[in-house]
């Protein structure tokens, strides 16, 4: 049905004073459904502009009514960009963005559009911090819901091990909360199950203590440097406290103030290293780089937590075209770093990155029956191969380069399952994979709460079909 035949009048007249309908050519339309990603580029024909659950109930209610896809917009950065439907109606999170911290508890609460900037600003006013994203821009909600990797996720576990509590809008209208007591089988679900059970419109996180400094170690190496580098660093970091943050990655050189001109967006290799400590025990933590290897620049400073937060935003742009996969290894072997160095000199964008996660700490110690996340508590690092170029001209290159660099991965991989937050064209296989024993139970949840599949523009899990 087109939106002309659309009863558009008792949609927004079921919507609070502070929600809006748009359609295109409206005003907020075009802000509604740009997302980070503009290689994406479906048009939703209504977008509804929510501002509290009862919005969230009335949109359902319509779209299903009307026979309308439903997509749910929170922070818009997937690469996927499954906050987009093509013909459909949009749910928008973005006006839902309330956080309030109790210091004393130690929890903070935020509406399903908080991007992870906002929620860092509001926690780290009492030196709080909960795991979050390394893009400030990134939507609480998406990557809460996919499982949250971030610079804490060893000392604190990942973002959905610290969710306490949701409150979350069913496809047939119920406002549901969703904790260890009420209605645990949607509160696993929704921890790594991605938004396949409903909208999410509030998270309560447990906070810590981090901040309002850290220490901060940056090493940049060259390209005939990556071999030692990745040798040195998988023995390194197994014995590295869990209360640090780590990250290798393959990147260009930034042009920032610190590197040489010459080497600026130049190939190069990277070590980061995270202190939630002093300045004297983070100096004990990193001298062994600088003893075992010859980085050809090295930063080591404090720095705001928050300012940590947003270092990668300057190399993630909005309105890039991009594409990523990403490969669980239990190890570093000799076979995956020869793969690694194949293939990484051969990104032609300066903006593609592979940014190396390095887990254990909290995140190994967690049960992993405790959630439904899919990847294991034994694996060791995420390799995500990320291409972004500012040309879509540019991207179908780029991309091709992340699949072949992918695929010479995936035999020293832990499985061809993936971390659902970095699939930009996940497939049933991939999905199942990934979540392995647990994805019978989730196509039980799902059947539960939204046996139709309503929601289905995610890593989507079918629901289980009755007999």
């Amino acid at each position: 049905m087109s939106v002309i035949g659309q009863d558009l009048g008792s949609l927004r007249a079921g919507l609070s004073a502070t929600a809006a309908v748009c359609v295109p050519g409206d005003e907020g339309y075009d802000e509604a459904v740009r997302i980070w990603n503009a290689s994406v580029d479906r048009r939703p024909s209504i977008v509804v502009r929510c501002a509290s659950d009862g919005d969230v109930v009335a949109a359902l209610v319509f779209a299903q009514r009307e026979s309308l896809e439903v997509s749910v917009r929170g922070g818009g950065h997937n690469y996927a960009g499954f906050a987009l439907t093509d013909g459909g109606l949009m749910i928008d999170l973005t006006p839902m963005k309330t956080v309030t911290v109790d210091a004393d508890a130690r929890t903070a609460k935020c509406g399903g559009g908080t991007t992870w900037g906002e929620l860092d600003a509001a926690t780290q006013g009492h030196g709080l911090a909960v795991t979050g994203g390394f893009v400030s821009t990134t939507g609480v909600a998406g990557l809460t819901l996919g499982g949250g990797i971030g610079w804490l996720v060893r000392a604190a576990g990942l973002s959905c091990d610290n969710l306490v509590a949701a409150r979350v809008v069913t496809a047939d209208g119920r406002v549901l909360t969703a904790d260890a007591e009420v209605n645990p089988d949607l509160f696993w679900a929704i921890r790594g199950g991605g938004g396949n059970f409903g909208v999410v419109t509030e998270f309560e996180f447990a906070l810590h203590a981090v901040g309002p400094m850290v220490q901060f170690a940056l090493f940049l190496f060259s390209p005939d440097q990556g071999g030692d580098l990745f040798r040195f660093a998988r023995d390194y970091v197994r014995d590295l406290p869990a209360d640090c943050g780590v990250l290798l990655a393959g990147l260009s050189a930034p042009s920032a103030p610190f590197v040489p001109a010459e080497l600026h967006f130049q190939p190069a290799y990277g070590l980061l290293v995270v202190g939630l400590g002093d300045e004297a025990s983070h100096a004990r933590l990193i001298a062994p780089i600088s003893q075992a290897l010859e980085p050809m620049v090295q930063m080591v400073t404090p720095i705001p937590y928050a300012g940590l937060q947003q270092m990668f935003d300057e190399s993630a742009p909005w309105g890039m075209h991009s594409y990523e996969k990403a490969v669980y290894l239990d190890e570093l072997t000799d076979g995956a770093i020869e793969v690694i160095l194949e293939h990484q000199g051969k990104k032609m964008s300066p903006l593609s990155f592979v940014p190396i996660f390095v887990l254990g700490g909290r995140y190994g110690a967690t049960d992993p029956d405790s959630s439904a996340f899919g990847g294991g508590r034994g694996i060791g690092y995420v390799v995500n191969i990320s291409a972004t170029t500012p040309s879509p001209d540019d991207l179908p290159a780029e991309r091709e380069w992340v699949r072949n660099y992918w695929s010479a991965l995936v035999p020293h991989a832990v499985g061809v399952g993936s971390y659902v937050n970095f699939m930009t064209d996940p497939d049933p296989e991939r999905i199942r994979n990934t979540y392995g024993d647990k994805y019978t139970r989730l196509q039980q949840v799902k059947a539960t709460y939204d046996p139709n599949n309503v929601f289905h523009l995610n890593a989507n899990i079918q629901p289980a079909v009755s007999t």
